[in-house]
Formats: C-alpha cells, sequence, structure tokens
C-alpha cells in the first residue's frame, strides 16, 4: 500500500488490486481497482473507511502511519460510511492491535458491524447533522445517503478543507499506475476514467440511481472542495466533474440517455447471424452510434454499461427448445434488475420447428417492469430471406430515428454522440 497526502492533514492509503480478482466475484478488472482508505489528523485522529485485509495488518498499517508521524494509539475514530466487506475486511484485525478507539456509523451500520465482525469495541452511531470535533480545525459532518449503494450507507464531510469521503459514491474501477488524483492525470488518462466510471456505476450503483439522485440533493448545500471516494482516483482540482457523470449516469435510468444503441447478439447456427448486418446497415444509414455484443461472449460487465449509457437496445437471438437463447434470457434478466428501463428496442432472430422466443422475452419485460417500447419483432423460420433482410434494415433506420427523436437530436447530430 502507498500513503500520499491529500491535503492539509488529511492522507490517502491506497491498495491496488489487481486484474486477476472479479470485483464482488463477478466483475472483471482489466485495468484492476483501488481500494482507498483516508486518515484525517487534529488533536485526535480518525481513519474513515479501510481497505481488504489482503495487504496484511499490523505490518502494513504500521508502516503507513509512520509516514503520517502518527501511531496506532493515535487513532481515536474509526469512521465506516458503508460496511461491505472490501471497506470493512481489515475491522478484525486492526481490533487485535488496538482496543481503545470508536466506530462512528449509522444505526443500520451499527448492526452489520456485529453481524460481520462481532466486535465489542464502542460503537457511535451517527445521524445526518452529527459532527465529530477532531481538534485544529478539523470537524467531521454526516450525512446518511442509504441505498447508495446499502442501507447503511452515509458520507462524511471535513469542513476545514472541504474534503467530501462518500465511500462508493463517485467511485470507478481503474488502477492505472499510482497516479491517484484528477489534477496529475492528463486529459486521455481522465477519458480512461470516464468510462471505468460508467463501467463500475452500471455495475455496481445503477440499481440505486434513485438513491443517489437523492443523495446528490443531501449534498449540495456542503462546499465540497474535494471528493475523496473509497474507490478510483481522488478529484481535487474538478470534483464537480465526478459529480457532474454521477448525476448523469443516474437519471439515464429514465430511459433518455445518449444517443447509441446497444446491439445485443447471440447465434447457434448462423441464421441469427446472417440478419446482423442489415440490422447495422439501418441504424448506420441514420448516423447513430451503436456497439455490438455477442453472447455469451463478451461478459454481461461491458453490456450493462453499453445499455445503460444507450437509448435504444436491439436483440438478435434464436429460440431455443421453445424459449429464449439462453444466455439472452441471462442478460436480460440482469438489465432488469439493475433497472435498464424504458428503453427503445427491436427483436428479431431465427426458429426451427416451432417459435417461443417472443413469448419469454415478453414475460421477463412484464416480470421485471421494464417498459421498453418495442417495434414488431422479425422472426424467420431457418435462414432468412431477403424480404426478411430488407424488413430488418427498415427496422434497424426506424430505431435509430425513434432514438434520435427520444434524444432530441438534428439529423446529423447523433454520429458524434459518445
Amino acid at each position: 500500500m502507498k500513503t500520499t497526502i491529500v491535503t492539509d492533514n488529511i492522507y490517502r492509503i491506497t491498495a491496488h488490486v489487481d486484474q486477476n480478482m472479479l470485483f464482488e466475484g463477478m466483475w472483471p478488472l482489466p485495468h484492476g481497482v483501488t481500494l482507498n482508505s483516508f486518515v484525517v489528523t487534529g488533536r485526535e485522529s480518525a481513519i474513515i473507511d479501510g481497505v481488504c485485509d489482503w495487504d496484511g495488518v499490523p505490518e502494513t498499517l504500521f508502516d503507513q502511519l509512520r509516514q503520517m508521524n502518527i501511531t496506532v494509539k493515535d487513532i481515536r475514530y474509526v469512521v465506516l460510511n458503508h460496511l461491505e466487506p472490501d471497506h470493512t475486511g481489515w475491522l478484525k484485525s486492526f481490533s487485535d492491535i488496538h482496543q481503545d478507539f470508536e466506530i462512528v456509523t449509522t444505526e443500520k451500520g451499527a448492526a452489520l458491524v456485529k453481524a460481520f465482525y462481532d466486535i465489542d469495541a464502542a460503537v457511535r452511531i451517527v445521524k445526518t447533522g452529527d459532527v465529530i470535533d477532531l481538534g485544529s480545525g478539523k470537524k467531521l459532518h454526516f450525512i446518511e445517503i442509504p441505498n447508495v449503494h446499502w442501507p447503511e450507507t452515509m458520507a462524511t464531510w471535513e469542513e476545514d478543507t472541504g474534503t467530501l469521503f462518500p465511500c462508493d459514491a463517485f467511485g470507478s474501477f481503474g488502477g492505472q499506475g499510482n497516479i491517484p488524483y484528477d489534477d496529475e492525470l492528463t486529459e486521455a488518462e481522465l477519458d480512461f476514467y470516464r468510462d471505468e466510471t460508467l463501467r463500475y456505476y452500471a455495475n455496481i450503483v445503477a440499481r440505486f440511481s434513485g438513491s443517489v439522485l437523492k443523495a446528490m440533493e443531501k449534498l449540495e448545500g456542503l462546499d465540497v472542495r474535494i471528493i475523496a471516494p473509497a474507490h478510483g482516483i481522488v478529484w481535487r482540482r474538478d470534483p464537480g466533474r465526478i459529480m457532474d457523470m454521477y448525476r448523469r449516469y443516474a437519471e439515464y435510468g429514465g430511459g433518455t440517455a445518449e444517443p447509441m444503441i446497444t446491439v445485443i447478439w447471440g447465434s447457434m447456427y448462423g441464421n441469427t447471424e446472417r440478419a446482423l448486418e442489415s440490422l447495422l446497415e439501418g441504424i448506420k444509414s441514420e448516423q447513430v452510434p451503436f456497439s455490438v455484443f455477442r453472447v455469451p461472449r463478451d461478459h454481461i460487465s461491458y453490456i450493462l454499461a453499453s445499455a445503460w449509457q444507450s437509448t435504444g437496445i436491439a436483440l438478435g437471438m434464436p429460440t431455443y427448445e421453445y424459449h429464449m437463447f439462453p444466455p439472452m434470457a441471462a442478460v436480460l434478466e440482469e438489465l432488469g434488475r439493475k433497472g435498464v428501463a424504458s428503453r427503445e428496442a427491436f427483436r428479431f432472430g431465427s426458429y426451427g420447428w416451432s417459435g417461443g422466443a417472443q413469448k419469454e422475452l415478453d414475460e421477463i419485460m412484464e416480470r421485471l417492469k421494464m417498459k421498453w417500447a418495442f417495434s414488431a419483432s422479425v422472426e424467420f423460420k431457418g435462414s432468412p430471406g431477403a424480404e426478411d433482410m430488407e424488413l430488418i434494415r427498415e427496422r434497424g433506420r426506424e430505431l435509430a430515428l425513434r432514438v434520435k427523436e427520444r434524444c432530441g437530436v438534428g439529423e446529423h447530430a447523433a454520429a458524434g454522440a459518445r
């Protein structure tokens, strides 16, 4: 782990998780991810959130604290904004080497401290508006932001420096090198983190977009000059940049996102695949950007990110044993659970002795309340004929037009959208 200075008497401890781990046991990390913990020092000191036990406690912790010129006995408070184990896995080891401290968390957080770790340390339950004065001008204010993304979540704001510690909120994937701050990154590197932020949001936070917007309303009255999340980079040059990204991503949950189309397809013997190019030709004719994913080859993590920012979605899949192609059904179930709702959509595909995919598609849409607006599906027996190809091409064009109309873009404006 590495220690860096965030600002006056605030330090960051960063652990880098490499690409071989799956985040939450399921999301790939081709560029890794950072786990961030923060130490605020006044007359008393507080650790805000934490990192997993992977790097070893107490040895690495002792080393980090020495770099800050404090000892473990100087830690008076352990602030737990969020109890997920990637932020609290070190807690039991910490309590074994230091007993004289208070855990600071919400009421629901206190219940999880007991459930996960059965720790006997004193627990101070805080709510919105509560303050802890560390001395020397350092005051910690607490704001409850439930369901971003667990019910016990809160944010901590340090008054003197305007530093907001929101834990998983405003976080991102990506552990690129050892550059932990936006003011040390080039625009190309910031673009990298923008893409990693979108995937992080779609995979981890999207289901709770309503709560994200409510949380941002609560934070509006604070003088936020630095945002220090528990994953990703710290924003101290332009914290508004990450806040704007999160606000925009949260609003995508309403269905009107970017003027883009995500195409998701699967094929057993190439018959559905033969119609794919006709669909893409129709979309291209209206100059609407699109991304193409094949199931089950492409991971749901990337499909989610694309679908979350797309106003339009096209599905190509065959019928399989009276039902939908199973990998497509699994993807749609996850899109529904994450709240990818109210999209403009179209579906095409092949069948053999009978259909059935459409019936299951309708059932998933109804059960998960996805509210996608579909144009008439195009199904064909066996391989698509010339009329099928032309109809699919026209449906692709119509989908692109609907997306442009929904997003309020001009005839060619969508071509430059990201």
